[in-house]
């Protein structure tokens, strides 16, 4: 319980605010008030139940990783997942293409939600086919990963981890769904969308060169010391990683509600949680007692890179995501647990 002390206070504080601002906003009506709240409570569940995979993945790095990182992670890194990506990112989108400033959007935001929503949600395409090709590459590069020695579904896993000999065959599958994506929305939109897909796999691909340049124990021992602890590279992959998740939970939070203060209270502690439990899957070895749950985790990614993408022309139900997600989660443990039997017996 010790590890979730900080997100119930956390929490207990966003409910308490969310509670005043429908008050507040409510002219004193008690009703709007409570509605405020549970809304915040939905949204917060919401983010949780989407964003569980990400805490699994988040714990197979994090686990290499010293205290100070750690620490790190969740102090600079949450006020990056709650302001940042929660509250920020979408005022940047709306800036940008609207040839407004982030102040007269922010106004927008609070005066008008309706404009502001339908301003960001005219954008949605080209958001899912960032976040869907980063989400894409995390799990192509697992799945087509010829080292692993741990396969889930055996039979399809070793098969493609062969492919893995090609070093550029995930960015080339990745590539090949983004031109096919394209199909889904209208000629208009295609260049933006394949723009914003591009975006996405240079972001990844860039990441990932960040940690490769700071592994290099050869030439710096202290370096490569540093990054088995922990690095800036490794950082800047969970924080991205973060961020291509809560594309899916803020995009989902405007079908709830235009109010974007009441969607950062929900999604921020959504995002808190996340990370309370990424830090209890490292600190109590969960990962490596159910030795399937990092495949679990991977693949409801991989589910929701093709959700994303599909969502550029069909709406697909923010339960039916999160329902995919848990149940590649319960699957894996389920597993697990079977795997373990049979070790033992």
């Amino acid at each position: 319980m010790q590890h979730f002390r900080f997100s119930l206070i956390f929490t207990a504080i966003c409910l308490g605010l969310a509670f005043w601002w429908g008050l507040s906003h409510g002219n004193g009506s008690l009703s709007v008030a409570f509605t405020a709240l549970a809304v915040t409570t939905i949204l917060a569940v919401m983010e949780v139940s989407l964003s569980f995979d990400n805490a699994v993945v988040n714990a197979s790095v994090l686990k290499h990783w010293d205290h100070f990182w750690r620490t790190l992670f969740l102090t600079v890194g949450i006020l990056v997942a709650v302001f940042g990506m929660r509250l920020l990112f979408p005022l940047v989108i709306v800036a940008q293409t609207t040839d407004m400033g982030m102040v007269e959007v922010a106004q927008l935001a609070l005066n008008d939600p309706k404009e502001y929503s339908r301003q960001l949600l005219s954008h949605h395409a080209e958001i899912a086919a960032f976040g869907g090709m980063f989400l894409l590459l995390v799990f192509l590069n697992f799945i087509f990963d010829q080292d692993k020695d741990v396969h889930w579904l055996h039979w399809l896993e070793v098969r493609l981890a062969r492919l893995g000999k090609a070093d550029a065959v995930a960015v080339f599958v990745a590539l090949a769904a983004l031109l096919a994506g394209l199909s889904l929305v209208s000629e208009a939109e295609q260049l933006k969308v394949l723009l914003a897909g591009v975006w996405g796999i240079v972001v990844y691909v860039g990441v990932n060169v960040i940690s490769t340049f700071l592994e290099q124990e050869e030439e710096d021992p202290a370096i490569g010391e540093m990054v088995k602890r922990g690095s800036i590279g490794g950082f800047l992959y969970l924080e991205v990683l973060d961020a291509s998740f809560s594309f899916d939970g803020v995009i989902g939070a405007f079908a709830i509600t235009n109010d974007v203060v009441i969607i950062m209270l929900g999604l921020a502690i959504g995002a808190m949680f996340v990370r309370s439990m990424t830090v209890y899957l490292v600190e109590k070895g969960t990962l490596d007692a159910y030795i399937f749950l990092e495949h679990g985790a991977h693949y409801a990614i991989g589910a929701l890179a093709v959700i994303m993408l599909l969502s550029m022309k069909y709406h697909v139900p923010e339960l039916v995501t999160g329902f995919i997600g848990i149940a590649f989660i319960v699957w894996s443990v389920i597993s697990s647990i079977r795997h373990s039997k049979a070790e033992a017996a």
